[in-house]
């Protein structure tokens, strides 16, 4: 959630933000109507408690109680009756503030979607074929990688087998990772898939259009995570950690579920948006004056992991129509499809600032002993998108698939015939 006295204090900035990510700037006028009428009555509980305590206090020494106790009744019952109305004001006020997104860096390029999004630099050199490329579908089926059809008659659309080398290649990516990563201390996770509605909602991952995407078990009140993002984010949860111990790092490996809500008719063919995937995961927790330092660091691993895979990629920085609700500064890492040509994202990177820490209460205690929130940072290691990638850039006309160097030893051959 976005800090109360920031709005209260700036609400035209909130407004200009919250507007160039498609939000209504006039909930941060009604924000500021009940959250006045909030302070109001929480004044107005505050000044009938004093009055209890006094009045507690005067019982006490009284030998004459009967005047005074039928005080302490109205006293009690307008304690009630203003504890009520003020629940009811919070709530609404609440309501409001979670529906209000992360405001976006000053610096994000402007622009209403994906169109606007600014290419930073693209690496690397797209493959020449001698012969027409295939599609990541059409090669996984000819080679027993993938199998949406079998899918599709046990669970339904939008799910798939992933088979032989195919899953081989999860897990050596997997082993990239980590042999990437724990030098840089990270430390590695196995963290729930599963998370409490509340939890979920501090991290403003229920927020607007995202809860249409999560997948409820009603009978336990739990909720699928759509990235071990969501239960890292929450893992120092009401917890102060100390400045000299920051930033942690980790890195968490799940299996992942999103109904993927409107974009039906988008990418319908093959497991490239499916309702269920599995992704390594990077989460830091860092300082307000490091944060965006994380950004590019994690950028920088991002970028050595397609690098390792010799995969061509581009960096495109998301503007601020494009941009995820909890974020203030987004880049993408897109891999060329030689049988689309054109890139698609393989890898994202976040700075969500304070803005996760706040509902969830994770803070920092700096040098001078002052207590601060955190800032959070998140950001793809690999999903099984780069496995498409592969087939893509790494067929031969034979109907084979070279195997990138990096994975060789993992997988324990060369191509995948």
């Amino acid at each position: 959630m976005l800090d109360v006295n920031l709005i209260r204090e700036n609400p035209e900035k909130v407004k200009e933000g919250i507007a160039l990510k498609h939000a209504d700037p006039k909930l941060v006028d009604k924000f500021l109507r009940f959250d006045e009428e909030w302070r109001g009555k929480t004044a107005a509980l505050d000044q009938l408690k004093r009055e209890q305590n006094i009045l507690n206090k005067e019982i006490g020494a009284s030998a004459k109680k009967e005047d005074l106790l039928g005080k302490a009744q109205i006293l009690k019952k307008r304690l009630a009756e203003i504890t009520e109305e003020l629940n009811t004001v919070a709530k609404k006020r609440d309501d409001i503030l979670n529906r209000l997104p992360n405001l976006p860096f000053d610096d994000v390029p402007h622009g209403k979607d994906e169109e606007e999004n600014k290419v930073v630099r693209e690496v690397g050199e797209r493959p020449k074929f001698n012969f027409t490329p295939k599609d990541s579908l059409s090669i996984g089926e000819d080679l027993g990688l993938i199998d949406v059809k079998r899918a599709a008659d046990i669970s339904g659309s939008r799910f798939g087998y992933l088979m032989r080398e195919g899953v081989l290649m999860e897990f050596a990516l997997g082993r990239l990772v980590f042999d990437t990563v724990l030098k840089h201390s990270f430390v590695p996770v196995l963290p729930p898939v599963m998370i409490k509605p509340d939890v979920y909602e501090g991290i403003g991952r229920l927020a607007a259009d995202q809860r249409d995407d999560r997948f409820y078990l009603e009978k336990d009140d739990l909720f699928l995570v759509g990235s071990a993002e969501h239960t890292l984010a929450p893992l120092h949860m009401n917890e102060v950690l100390k400045e000299e111990e920051l930033p942690r790092r980790y890195v968490g490996f799940s299996t992942c579920f999103r109904r993927e809500a409107g974009s039906y008719g988008k990418d319908t063919k093959g497991i490239l948006r499916v309702h269920q995937f599995d992704k390594y995961e990077f989460f830091s927790f860092t300082t307000p004056d490091r944060s965006e330092k994380e950004i590019h660091f994690l950028l920088g691993i991002q970028e050595e992991l397609m690098q390792a895979l010799k995969l061509p990629y581009r960096v495109v920085e998301i503007c601020t129509g494009d941009m995820g609700w909890t974020d203030a500064r987004q880049f993408d890492v897109e891999a060329w499809f030689p049988s689309e040509e054109k890139y698609r994202e393989t890898h994202s990177c976040s700075n969500t600032t304070d803005f996760q820490m706040r509902g969830i209460n994770t803070k920092y205690k700096n040098k001078k002993g002052e207590k601060q929130f955190v800032h959070a940072l998140n950001a793809t290691g690999f999903s099984q998108r780069p496995i498409l990638a592969i087939l893509e850039n790494y067929q031969t006309k034979k109907g084979t698939v070279k195997i990138p160097e990096a994975l060789q030893k993992y997988i324990g051959k060369e191509e995948i015939k």
